[in-house]
């Protein structure tokens, strides 16, 4: 399974962004896909997850309302869409898929990851 992510980039704060990924090599219906995020000096931190459907979702508390997970089956692609962006939201984003069953919230249940993608806000 490969994972490309894409979008990251400079914004103002209060601005949005939106991240993509996009999945190849496997049955992109067969994951659960998680968002993370690492800042300089910062253990890699969850961020947002999908099920399998697209049907649930889980954010943690710090982007919660802001930013928003989706995925297209269609183009086996998910999304973070990041809205209201600060300067604490700076950080490499990665991708991940997760064979897991449940949510995963931690990045060692995840079986495969994308590149990471630079997110850098300024205020």
């Amino acid at each position: 399974v490969q994972l490309q992510a894409s979008g990251g980039g400079l914004v103002q704060a209060g601005g949005s962004l939106r991240l993509s990924c996009a999945v190849s090599g496997r049955t992109f219906s067969s994951y659960q896909m998680g968002w993370f995020r690492q800042a300089p000096g910062k253990e890699r931190e969850f961020v947002a997850t999908i099920s399998r459907t697209g049907g649930s979702t889980y954010y943690a508390d710090s982007v919660k309302g802001r930013f928003t997970i989706s995925r297209d089956s269609a183009k086996n692609t998910v999304y973070l869409q990041m809205n209201s962006l600060n300067a604490e939201d700076t950080a490499v984003y990665y991708c991940a898929a997760a064979s897991h069953f449940g949510t995963p919230l931690v990045a060692g249940l995840y079986d495969y990851w994308g590149q990471g993608t630079q997110v850098t806000v300024s205020s």
